[in-house]
């Protein structure tokens, strides 16, 4: 049995809680979120920190004080799951789902996760590259909520 499948995400060692990551990179595009109705948007707008080669953070151990408005998942609370994209590990776990077939952990390489274009690489833009009142202008479809 798969630690994925037999543990909780607060159970999870470090190790373990950092495996999940698939290294798609879409927790770090900007969301805009509608004040009317909750609804949440993903822009093809990449946080300042990520390298937009490796989906990595270029600094993950400090990308807090870096980046005051970086999320730690870990702390995260159960109603703000939502923000995260519907394809992360880390929420379908929450959700009590599965994770998907193309995930490494599955998989057994990040090809299959490139190869259903699941991956940032090749589709987004620095978030240094645009004034925030255009960020509308850059509102995507491919990612889920």
């Amino acid at each position: 049995m798969s630690f994925w499948t037999s543990k909780t995400l607060e159970e999870l060692s470090d190790e373990e809680w950092e495996s999940l990551c698939d290294g798609c990179g879409r927790c770090c595009l900007q969301k805009l979120e509608c004040e009317d109705t909750g609804e949440v948007f993903y822009t093809d707008l990449t946080c300042k920190q990520l390298d937009m080669e490796s989906c990595r953070c270029k600094d993950y151990e400090n990308r807090s004080q870096i980046v005051s408005a970086c999320i730690s998942l870990r702390q995260l609370k159960d109603e703000d799951w939502y923000f995260m994209p519907s394809t992360c590990a880390y929420r379908l776990i929450k959700e009590g789902k599965a994770l998907k077939d193309w995930h490494p952990l599955i998989y057994g390489s990040d090809e299959k996760m490139k190869q259903e274009g699941i991956s940032i690489r090749g589709r987004v833009v620095s978030e240094t590259a645009v004034a925030e009142e255009d960020y509308e202008d850059h509102i995507i479809q491919w990612v889920e909520c």
